[in-house]
């Protein structure tokens, strides 16, 4: 694999609101299941420790679940709330700070995407704005305002925490079909009052959870915004179909206090709108003017989906696409997922020119802290 452009651009500084980052790689959020009970032990937190020390601008970390009985759906996805699971965050921030990166935690809620009697909390039903899976099947009822107004405390909970921590910011998680998505989908949200209607109204929730996050943590804090169009089912799903309303679904997220977007696509390549080149994070920068980050496929010939649907592995490629989009400033920062998941030192082999050296990732990857 041979890589003929300069790389440079990607090794440039990014200020994130009160924070520096040394340069323009994100390592993506991506689920491990390796936090027992929900509480980051040592093996967690030396995970990060590495991807910090070679090199990685900023860590997301994997998504992890705020305070609500049925915010998660797996016992071992790590929590954000209690004294246990607070305190190993805390090692994992200082020891990410020590070896020079930036650190923020992704914040979760699952929504209908839990089934019924998962662990953690077996007894109690997942929830959704119209208690509608992805697929129609009603598990429970629509969300009463004051399950609303429960789930919104717990994630400014979660934001106050992640500050009085010391991480350098917050990654709300509205994407991929989740609680906060299931908002803005109208096959999840059949809601006549003001959390649902057309795809303006449909933003009303994720407006609340920003504007409280937002207090909670003040003006300098770095609020993060993770969405996607596509769903887990089905993938083609679409929140809009033309730039025009791409920008009225942005605008309230803008002004309710979100500093950056994480636009999640599968392949970063493919253009969001017929007549650009555009994607979704080249779109959502020049229409709200707002920094982006991009991910998709990065640095990888297949995308994640056929990781998940038939466990396939995928060899490195060269980044000469993704430099030339940063180059000419379509979007800010560039998230990693698989190439870092199995190879802490991707960053570093990049800037280096050690391309060669890259691992290519394989499905037993997953189960596995490298």
């Amino acid at each position: 694999m041979n890589q003929a452009h300069s790389v440079q651009s990607l090794f440039q500084p990014f200020t994130l609101g009160n924070i520096k980052l040394s340069n323009r790689i994100v390592m993506a959020p991506m689920t491990r299941a390796f936090s027992p009970e929900g509480v980051p032990g040592d093996d967690v937190l030396n995970y990060y420790r590495r991807r910090a020390e070679k090199g990685v601008g900023l860590i997301v970390t994997e998504g992890t679940v705020i305070n609500h009985p049925a915010a998660s759906l797996n016992p071992n996805v790590p929590h954000f709330h209690g004294e246990k699971a607070l305190k190993g965050w805390a090692k994992i921030v200082k020891s990410v700070h020590k070896a020079g990166g930036r650190i923020i935690p992704q914040l979760w809620h699952v929504g209908t995407q839990r089934g019924i009697g998962k662990l953690p909390n077996p007894e109690t039903l997942p929830i959704g704005p119209s208690g509608l899976t992805d697929q129609g099947l009603k598990v429970n009822e629509r969300m009463t305002y004051r399950e609303i107004e429960a789930v919104v405390e717990a994630f400014a909970q979660a934001a106050a925490d992640a500050k009085r921590l010391g991480f350098d910011g917050i990654e709300l998680h509205g994407a991929h079909g989740y609680l906060i998505d299931q908002f803005f989908w109208e096959q999840t949200n059949k809601r006549t009052d003001h959390y649902g209607g057309n795809f303006i109204a449909r933003t009303r929730f994720a407006v609340d959870i920003i504007q409280e996050c937002r207090r909670a943590v003040g003006p300098d804090f770095p609020i993060i915004f993770r969405y996607s169009q596509w769903k887990r089912r089905p993938f083609t799903a679409k929140l809009v179909e033309t730039p025009e309303q791409l920008a009225q679904f942005l605008f309230p997220l803008v002004d309710a206090g979100v500093d950056i977007f994480h636009c999640s696509t599968r392949r970063f390549w493919e253009p969001e709108f017929e007549g650009s080149s555009l994607n979704l994070a080249g779109w959502t920068k020049k229409l709200t003017g707002k920094p982006t980050i991009t991910v998709g496929s990065i640095g990888l010939d297949t995308e994640f989906i056929s990781f998940f649907a038939e466990g396939k592995g995928a060899q490195n490629v060269n980044i000469d696409g993704l430099i030339e989009r940063l180059d000419r400033e379509e979007f800010d920062l560039v998230a990693v997922g698989r190439a870092l998941l199995v190879d802490p030192a991707w960053a570093d082999k990049i800037r280096n020119g050690r391309v060669e050296e890259l691992v290519p990732f394989t499905a037993e990857a997953s189960k596995i802290l490298y």
